[in-house]
């Protein structure tokens, strides 16, 4: 990542200037809670796209600083709420903001996060930027309920499947790129194109995340089986359901449907995605979503910016975390 943001590199630091300060309260008790999520700051993936998209389409300007502001609250308060719905005690090792000051406090901050990034964006006048990612939470929220629908049922097919990762994950990453690319004064096609290849990239990105669930090796932060814990049906089991006899078909979907799985259970469906090639065929599938990425980026004019962002998809295919 280090080198993927090397272009931007002392942007970055102006952004975060612009998040800190948007983050400020007169509360104490919100104040500290803050404080708290500044010290935890990850990778800084997605305002780190909306820098690169900005240059890439023209240059980075003040409303790329206050874009990027927008995009990382909105990222920070959807974790934030995430936190509470799943009664997560950590994220990447340290304790959420729900298990220090209970659920109350985290929807409360979540709200507030979300509330600020829409502030930012009036005060400035910045409505093309509120417009993109308001659609985009509105494209989040819709994603995790048709998650949450097919959870119960057990019915997704690979379309659908691709729709609400679509929604879920390509929409923010796509905000991202849309982001960068108006706030650097470019026209409604090379918006539409930076848009285009950040739900690409998104999709990607999404499926990385859905093989942790079936490596034990991986440094992502969560065990493996969680999603199956949560009966949630991704696109290594959805391949390898399809190639599957019926009667494994069967047996593994009253696996999956368990509200409670054991280890061994756990194991089984993890051995069955392995063997069947349905581990094998979403990798294929996520590097072919980050190929695509990769070669619309090259037809954009050669700069550091667009070698960044080209690293950046061999990054979301290659990342452990």
């Amino acid at each position: 990542m280090k080198a993927i943001q090397a272009p931007v590199a002392g942007d970055l630091k102006a952004f975060r200037r612009h998040f800190r300060e948007a983050m400020r309260s007169r509360v104490r008790l919100l104040d500290t809670v803050v404080q708290y999520l500044l010290r935890r700051k990850g990778k800084q993936i997605r305002p780190t796209l909306v820098l690169l998209s900005a240059d890439l389409a023209g240059g980075i300007t003040e409303r790329s600083y206050r874009g990027a502001a927008l995009v990382e609250l909105l990222h920070t308060a959807t974790l934030v709420h995430d936190d509470v719905i799943d009664e997560a005690e950590t994220r990447r090792g340290v304790a959420s903001i729900n298990a220090l000051w209970k659920n109350k406090v985290g929807v409360l901050l979540g709200d507030y996060l979300l509330s600020r990034g829409l502030l930012l964006s009036l005060d400035a006048g910045d409505y093309d930027l509120l417009r993109i990612t308001s659609d985009a939470v509105r494209r989040m929220s819709e994603g995790e309920l048709q998650q949450i629908e097919t959870a119960r049922k057990l019915d997704i097919t690979e379309d659908r499947y691709f729709q609400i990762i679509g929604d879920k994950t390509g929409s923010l990453i796509a905000a991202c790129m849309a982001t960068g690319a108006a706030s650097a004064g470019a026209d409604d096609e090379t918006v539409a194109r930076a848009k285009s290849i950040g739900e690409t990239i998104g999709l990607a990105f999404q499926i990385r995340d859905d093989l942790f669930d079936y490596d034990p090796e991986a440094a992502a932060g969560k065990p493996v089986g969680l999603d199956l814990q949560d009966r949630k049906m991704t696109l290594p089991l959805i391949l390898a359901l399809d190639r599957a006899d019926d009667g494994t078909r069967k047996r593994i979907r009253k696996i999956v449907r368990k509200r409670k799985k054991s280890r061994d259970d756990v194991r089984e469906v993890v051995q069955f995605v392995t063997a069947s090639g349905g581990l094998a065929a979403a990798r294929t599938r996520m590097e072919a979503l980050a190929n695509e990425a990769a070669e619309a980026i090259r037809q954009f004019p050669p700069s550091e910016a667009r070698d960044a962002l080209v690293g950046l998809c061999a990054y979301v295919v290659d990342r452990r975390v």
